[in-house]
């Protein structure tokens, strides 16, 4: 059945937003809040959004465990993780609020750990000063998730499951809504919006082993954004965590926790050697995730890696009772896919892509992108994290500012008097959704493992000029064949057309990728270049701009310039990170 002959809907709205993990459902309370009619759109159910892989916690300089805390401790830790590239401003407003969005979370009866007298337990991780990680368990994503579905069940917030968001509409500079289709019937939606919040995740899916699920942060929301008209920013900065599974394949980047290294979990390659002794010898295997990561694909690119092409994490050494008591999860994941129990043998891993640190260019304080009416949160956007994410900041980045960008969306529809409706532009947006469907020589999935091969390649842990441009040859291949993709509906469903339009974003935020890594002619963080191993004096981000021909523009501009209030974050000491349990 063709798309133009099924049924379209239409969908009038004050506040559109798009994405139904953490930072979207906060948005969406937000707004309601402020009492404009929200819907709320996702292409999982509420229940069941990336955020939920989240483990580990969530950050607030709450002093319940260590009285020493602040939220100047917290913005200091954050920029320094970030080795100068976050946007001062939005973390200034991270560390700020970010006790409040706790506090409001165990109001709504978030089942965070607590001290023996009731008080909000918190823990360390790596690079914080203090210990300012609240937690549930070893499921604190989840957990937030379901405080914030039981909150978003006492509003009037319509909520849209199983909807593919296509493209983003657009007039005369102002965003006025969205194109999706159902991803089990195909009928197109046309949601007209007086503003949109677009929380849709990252890009790391883009990366051959990356920790995201399967048809989740393929760039897709980053994508939308640039055809809009945005820019993106720090694309090239990409958080690798040290330690993925490697097999089985379908199990290939699976996250392994740093409690394994924070239990006293050691790195060892195929000789047998402690390797971490060449990389970090104080900290050894709790240094920071981008050392031991660097550290760990050093020593397989060296030959020195298991037969799946990974180092060895061994925790063995501990009692099997305190093993499945302190990494229940661990224990049952490799049992599951490998019948490897840890307890008696090593885990193999390797890096695998964790977390985006760039994304859509948005302001710090209301999240409101460069196109009118469009404002963006959480993993979808850069500013805040710099080049090297601080462990526990996503989730507490999710709640600031999908809360700012929610209510300056609500604030943006009371002051709009008459809301637009382009038609030639739904239409528009319409018939190009309709013509993704036809029959085709190629096949999506192939071409999306293909980016995924070439970006693990040229843009993956180490990179230089010379791969980047093999990388950009390889993409730039992928890309001329995309039109010639075949699209049918099956039993099923649409899967196939969301695999599509997946592939077609995800071509976008790997070339931005690309092409800011190109850019930045240094190693800071998560990018290291080979041919350019140091650091430059000056604190630069990159930008991707769209060009009126459909192309992009990169450029290098200073990282914005925080109040003269602020604490001096280049002054502090380095910090003593031994002992210390990790994300």
């Amino acid at each position: 059945m063709s798309m133009d002959t099924l049924a379209q809907h239409r969908l009038v709205c004050n506040v559109l937003v798009i994405g139904t993990g953490a930072a979207g459902i906060r948005a969406a309370l937000a707004a309601d809040q402020a009492g404009c009619d929200v819907v709320l759109v996702g292409k999982r159910a509420r229940s069941d959004p990336h955020t939920v892989l989240a483990a580990g916690g969530i950050n607030a300089a709450l002093g319940t465990v260590d009285p020493e805390d602040s939220w100047e401790q917290h913005y200091i830790d954050t920029m320094h993780e970030g080795y100068g590239l976050g946007d001062p401003s939005a973390v200034m407003l991270l560390a700020k609020e970010s006790p409040a969005a706790v506090r409001e979370l165990e109001a709504w009866g978030c089942p965070f750990a607590r001290t023996f007298d009731g008080k909000l337990d918190q823990r360390y991780f790596g690079a914080h000063r203090y210990r300012r990680t609240c937690y549930a368990g070893d499921y604190t994503g989840r957990a937030i998730v379901r405080t914030l579905v039981a909150r978003l069940q006492r509003t009037h917030v319509t909520v849209v499951e199983q909807m593919y968001i296509a493209e983003l509409l657009v007039q005369r500079g102002r965003c006025f809504g969205a194109v999706g289709f159902d991803l089990s019937t195909g009928e197109k939606t046309v949601f007209c919006a007086d503003a949109v919040v677009l929380a849709g995740g990252g890009h790391t899916r883009i990366w051959r082993r990356s920790s995201s699920r399967r048809d989740e942060n393929t760039g897709d929301a980053m994508a939308l954004a640039f055809r809009a008209g945005c820019s993106l920013g720090d694309m090239e900065l990409v958080q690798f965590h040290p330690t993925g599974m490697v097999a089985p394949e379908e199990w290939a980047g699976t996250l392994v926790t740093e409690a394994v290294r924070g239990e006293g979990g050691h790195l060892t390659n195929a000789l047998g050697e402690r390797f971490m002794e060449r990389y970090d010898p104080r900290r050894m295997e709790l240094s920071t995730r981008d050392r031991v990561a660097l550290a760990n694909y050093s020593e397989i690119l060296a030959g020195r890696g298991g037969p799946n092409g990974g180092v060895f994490l061994d925790i063995s050494r501990l009692p099997k009772d305190v093993i499945i008591e302190k990494l229940p999860r661990m224990y049952r994941q490799f049992l599951e896919a490998q019948m490897l129990d840890i307890s008696r043998s090593p885990m193999e891993v390797a890096p695998t892509a964790h977390y985006s640190m760039g994304g859509v260019v948005v302001t710090a304080e209301t999240h409101a992108t460069e196109l009118t009416g469009l404002f963006a949160a959480g993993e979808a956007t850069c500013g805040v994290h710099g080049a090297n994410r601080l462990g526990g900041n996503s989730l507490a980045e999710t709640l600031v500012f999908g809360r700012r960008a929610g209510e300056a969306a609500a604030l943006l529809s009371t002051q709009t008097d008459a809301q637009l409706r382009d038609r030639a532009a739904i239409q528009d947006a319409l018939d190009r959704l309709s013509g993704v469907v036809k029959r085709g020589s190629e096949m999506a999935r192939p071409l999306q493992r293909a980016i995924r091969d070439l970006m693990w390649e040229h843009c993956g842990v180490v990179r230089s000029q010379a791969s980047i441009e093999a990388g950009l040859t390889k993409l730039a291949s992928v890309a001329s064949v995309v039109d010639r993709v075949g699209v049918q509906p099956s039993s099923e469903g649409y899967q196939d057309l969301a695999v599509a339009l997946d592939l077609r974003g995800s071509i976008i935020a790997a070339e931005a990728s690309l092409r800011s890594a190109l850019e930045r002619r240094e190693s800071r963080g998560a990018h290291q270049r080979t041919d350019h191993p140091d650091s430059l004096s000056a604190r630069l981000n990159t930008r991707v701009i769209p060009t009126d021909d459909g192309g992009m523009e990169i450029r290098s501009v200073p990282v914005p310039v925080g109040s003269a209030e602020l604490p001096d974050w280049e002054s502090a000491e380095d910090l003593q990170l031994v002992g210390r349990l990790l994300e």
